[in-house]
């Protein structure tokens, strides 16, 4: 085996499954995290993912090794309407979330999208990888703190077999850690297993979202102006994520098949969770650090995760079991996923040689990181912006004094 799997290789399905696998315990907790959180169906949230998903994957040629999970990005405009018994009405702004996507991927397919790597050169790009990882850094100490004992173990696992492993253990640490992780914890006595078992009394349920109340999406008003201007800014972070897997899979997914094709696929796979009940989608953070950890970019094994998404949305015990995996497992691995994002926006620094004696540069850097880190709410977006406009605007100029000529001393 290689020491990278490319974009458009395809593994024995022996190998593919469980990485497959890997990829779904990856995004599980957040995805179904966000109907917790805003009273939609937690199996709704997960069929949406693997449908939005497979359709992401149509409409990028199979190019783009991206899982589409639950948007956090809309958690309070949700709730709101959820729980005030508007969820026909929450659902015709996920709709608009949708179609403000769609409406500017024509704009892009019109236009273009070579003018994005003039804006966002890599003195922008490496610190916004960069803080992508590192702002979700938190979320992943919280989890682990949940039982730093667990979760050490879970992490010195998953670094132990990325770095020491030989043949295809080395391109599963995640799973693995995760697997070993829970088993550690089942033995000390820290897994709840009574839900697990409650599950086999129905085995298989269809996800219908809101049961019999069912409903198609409403064009609430409120709910359009609320919701849809929030997809500028989870188009800015889609846009930070396609630099991230640029940057880890060594392609350009700006330019083949071109971000407007991200955002149609990102933008279609939102309009369709709609009428299915569920949340808004976008591509992940935690499935690209598992890229990043693995060095395993095939397409395929996303497929395989969209698939066995949809299946887990139907088979009680199998969604029991993924939830039954305490928090700080999951902690565990998310610190190596995250900081391994982090590190890839550095290497990008590193590799376009940016001269940071270049007071331009180091402000740009520097607003970056501050914003992207310290803002609680859409850092990573604010900060994109910021940094893009400060690169248009300011001229760079070297500040520091040379004190001796080339060649003399």
């Amino acid at each position: 085996m290689s020491t990278e799997v490319q974009i458009h290789e395809k593994l024995p399905l022996a190998q593919a499954i469980p990485l497959g696998l890997q990829h779904v315990f990856a995004m599980f907790g957040a995805t179904v995290l966000v109907p917790f959180l805003t009273g939609l169906s937690p199996s709704v949230a997960l069929l949406s993912s693997g449908i939005g998903t497979i359709i992401f994957l149509l409409l990028t040629k199979s190019q783009v090794p991206a899982y589409l999970g639950s948007s956090f990005a809309y958690i309070a405009a949700l709730t709101t309407f959820v729980q005030s018994n508007n969820t026909a009405g929450a659902m015709g702004g996920v709709l608009a979330v949708g179609l403000v996507y769609i409406i500017l991927y024509l704009l892009m397919a019109a236009f273009g999208t070579r003018w994005i790597h003039t804006i966002v050169p890599p003195i922008v790009a490496g610190p916004v990888v960069a803080i992508i990882g590192l702002s979700l850094t938190p979320v992943a100490v919280d989890m682990a703190s949940a039982n730093w004992y667990i979760a050490s173990f879970t992490l010195a696992v998953a670094a132990f077999l990325s770095v020491y492993a030989k043949g295809f253990l080395k391109i599963i640490p995640i799973l693995v850690a995760i697997v070993a992780g829970y088993i550690v914890a089942t033995v000390m006595g820290l897994v709840d297993l009574k839900p697990f078992y409650a599950s086999f009394s129905q085995l298989f349920v269809f996800p219908v979202a809101m049961g019999s109340d069912f409903q198609l999406p409403s064009l609430d008003k409120m709910a359009i102006l609320v919701m849809a201007p929030l997809a500028l800014v989870t188009i800015i972070e889609d846009l930070g994520h396609m630099i991230v897997l640029g940057n880890i899979t060594h392609s350009d997914p700006i330019k083949k098949p071109g971000f407007h094709r991200v955002l149609l696929g990102n933008g279609l796979a939102t309009a369709v969770a709609s009428f299915l009940g569920g949340p808004p989608v976008t591509t992940y953070g935690e499935n690209i650090g598992v890229l990043a950890v693995t060095k395993v970019y095939s397409t395929f094994n996303i497929w395989i995760a969209a698939i066995l998404a949809i299946i887990f949305s139907m088979i009680n015990p199998l969604q029991a079991a993924i939830m039954s995996i305490p928090i700080s497992v999951m902690g565990g691995v998310t610190i190596l996923l995250f900081g391994m994002i982090g590190a890839a926006g550095l290497r990008t620094l590193i590799e376009a040689k940016v001269d940071f004696s270049d007071t331009k540069n180091l402000i740009i850097a520097s607003v970056i990181f501050a914003l992207g880190i310290g803002l609680k709410e859409h850092g990573v977006a604010w900060a994109t912006i910021v940094g893009i406009t400060l690169n248009l605007v300011l001229q760079g100029q070297s500040q520091h004094i040379k004190t001796s000529s080339p060649g003399k001393k």
